[in-house]
């Protein structure tokens, strides 16, 4: 669980620096599809640059996680991502945050605490070829149906991406319990290749997301895209329990957490505060 926490802060406080990254690489003349060109813009830019640092630290703990905990308990711990995130805008950034939203950072915390006190070990189902197939399949299609999602309105444009990228993300949660172990055998597994072309799908896609449109949106859409389906899969299909006598409990910690965390989605943004002005080279 603590690796699972260690996970969310670097995630959290990576969205910081890459949204701003992300808006200030984005071309105008580009229109309003996915710009595949636009990591390539945003990765010159030192806040880009230290968001991937935290995000390869982050995706570490996460795997190690993953090896001892349900998927549901650590998809939880990582939608918490967004109470970091909102902590760290309010302290580096000077974004305040109301009473209603520091509540809603402590109901994050609760919930949290209730899914490390009901969460059992990880599930021993090893997983089937159909399931490593389908999550490879999943894949591709959230990749083509990313790029579809970039020509829509700016409106639904953010919320489509982001739901898109926790999606990928979500993939890369279910792989790495497909994935016994890493080894020439594992270029075998159609779930190492899942978690691959997972990854760098949402990385594209939320990118591309919180470059335009409403970053509110896109990071309400990531949380749900990468915490209820791999949770459903982990029980499902994987073997993922409870403590004896504390399903009640573990179904309460995974709600509340993600309730929490989606109220506080507007911290994705990390535009400037009220009467503040942002350089897009130096940020707020």
């Amino acid at each position: 669980m603590l690796s699972a926490l260690g996970a969310a802060i670097c995630f959290g406080t990576a969205s910081v620096f890459q949204a701003i990254a992300a808006r200030a690489a984005a071309d105008p003349a580009a229109g309003s599809g996915v710009d595949a060109a636009l990591l390539l813009r945003a990765v010159r830019q030192w806040r880009y640059l230290l968001g991937l640092a935290l995000d390869g630290a982050g995706f570490v703990l996460q795997i190690i996680a993953l090896r001892h905990l349900p998927i549901y308990a650590v998809s939880a711990a990582l939608a918490a991502s967004l109470a970091v995130t909102a902590v760290v805008a309010s302290r580096l950034m000077g974004v305040r945050l109301s009473r209603t939203e520091w509540t809603a950072v402590g109901v994050v915390c609760a919930g949290l605490f209730m899914l490390g006190l009901a969460a059992g070990p990880e599930g021993t189902r090893p997983g089937s070829t159909a399931l490593r197939l389908g999550l490879l399949l999943t894949a591709v299609l959230i990749l083509l149906a990313g790029a579809a999602a970039g020509r829509l309105p700016d409106g639904p444009r953010a919320l489509v991406l982001g739901l898109g990228a926790g999606a990928g993300f979500g993939v890369v949660e279910v792989a790495v319990r497909l994935i016994d172990e890493i080894s020439w055998a594992a270029l075998g597994n159609p779930a190492l290749y899942a978690l691959l072309l997972g990854g760098g799908a949402g990385f594209l896609l939320l990118t591309s997301a919180l470059a335009r449109g409403s970053v509110t949106a896109a990071t309400a859409g990531m949380v749900l895209g990468e915490t209820v389906g791999p949770a459903l899969i982990g029980v499902l299909w994987l073997g993922d329990t409870t403590r004896p006598g504390l399903s009640w409990l573990a179904v309460l910690g995974f709600a509340v957490a993600v309730a929490g965390a989606l109220s506080l989605a507007r911290f994705g943004d990390p535009g400037p505060a009220p009467g503040r002005e942002a350089n897009p080279e130096t940020g707020p």
